[in-house]
């Protein structure tokens, strides 16, 4: 489903490289953990994928289903059912949550010849997803992220995701800010939609999003490369030692 190789990126106008020969595949179903101390890069890979401006591709190839991604403008990357769930999710007042999902909905299907959503059908899908995820129907009317709690603000990232059905879904630190009780919400969203023809990568800092996200794959990585992978057992051996005891001096940004 996606396959990078020997990626390297750097800001826009500064020669410092932040992902320095990066490389991962990730097939259909599976879900890859990366995980990585501050300044790593793992952030600048989600925005990279997603097609955010701003960072200047200086190697390597990035394929998802067979097409250059890195050829695609982020609408387009959306279209081929690309979904980033952002740290910081932006706020849209003045833009009703019902709304902004089923035009987002619908700007999807237009891209793909599909016919649109009735307003009748959207309500009642909406209503099903919301269900499933715990999400209660009150934040349909209110603005998109507009004075949510952080907590809202990742449900409410989750119920876009369930609604837009992405194949592949990129979630960056969604734990981040989250209590227990949040986190266990978004996991269980999260893993409700899990399926053999979706694929997901998690970024994270800490293992315990991973006690309800299990992952197939844990890569670490730092200095902007992947610096070790493995099983979810991985994620708990990086929590007993900390990024500096697993990798040594790498883990603060020396070269390898």
């Amino acid at each position: 489903m996606l396959t990078i190789k020997d990626l390297a990126v750097s800001i826009e106008g500064v020669d410092t490289p932040i992902i320095k020969g990066f490389s991962l595949e990730v097939k259909p179903g599976e879900v890859h953990a990366i995980m990585g101390p501050n300044g790593s890069g793992k952030s600048t890979l989600a925005y990279v994928l997603a097609g955010r401006d701003g960072y200047e591709i200086t190697g390597g190839s990035i394929t998802f289903d067979g097409q250059d991604l890195l050829e695609l403008e982020p609408e387009e990357r959306a279209a081929a059912g690309i979904f980033l769930a952002m740290q910081y999710p932006v706020e849209i007042p003045g833009v009703a949550n019902s709304y902004f999902l089923r035009q987002a909905l619908n700007a999807l299907k237009k891209a793909r010849g599909e016919p649109e959503v009735s307003a009748a059908d959207f309500i009642k899908r909406l209503r099903a997803k919301a269900e499933e995820i715990g999400i209660r129907q009150e934040f349909f009317k209110r603005d998109v992220n507009a004075g949510f709690s952080g907590g809202e603000k990742k449900r409410n990232e989750i119920l876009q995701l369930a609604m837009l059905e992405p194949k592949l879904c990129i979630l960056d630190e969604t734990d981040s800010g989250l209590d227990i009780d949040a986190l266990r919400t978004v996991s269980d969203g999260v893993n409700a939609m899990r399926s053999p023809d979706r694929a997901m990568i998690v970024i994270t800092h800490y293992q315990r999003l991973l006690d309800y996200i299990v992952p197939d794959h844990v890569h670490v990585m730092a200095d902007g490369v992947i610096r070790k992978s493995g099983g979810k057992e991985l994620a708990f051996e990086l929590e007993k030692q900390g990024y500096e005891g697993l990798l040594g001096p790498v883990a603060r940004g020396a070269e390898a």
